[in-house]
């Protein structure tokens, strides 16, 4: 789904809303979501799941094209851990 899909079925089940106000909800909820993770906090969403913040080590990795050893440096990336909810949801047959 993209951004578009989801303020188009936001807006159909919400009819009373106009399309400037889902707009508007939408990037809230994402800049808030982005805001907490940056000051790294974590953001959890009962039923669905868990944002939070990693911290990868600084390691050294290999240019594919050359072969060639290069350093990655340390950073911070975004980790979404699924709730019990959801994984129950996609494994069931």
């Amino acid at each position: 789904m993209i951004r578009s899909e989801l303020l188009a079925e936001i807006a159909e089940g919400n009819p009373e809303l106009r399309a400037e106000e889902v707009e508007q909800v939408v990037d809230i909820f994402f800049e808030e979501i982005s805001e907490r993770l940056s000051e790294g906090g974590r953001v959890e969403l009962r039923g669905f799941g868990a944002f939070s913040v990693r911290d990868r080590q600084a390691r050294q990795g290999r240019n594919p094209r050359t072969g060639e050893l290069v350093d990655v440096p340390a950073k911070r990336v975004p980790y979404f851990k699924p709730g019990k909810e959801i994984r129950e949801r996609l494994n069931e047959n």
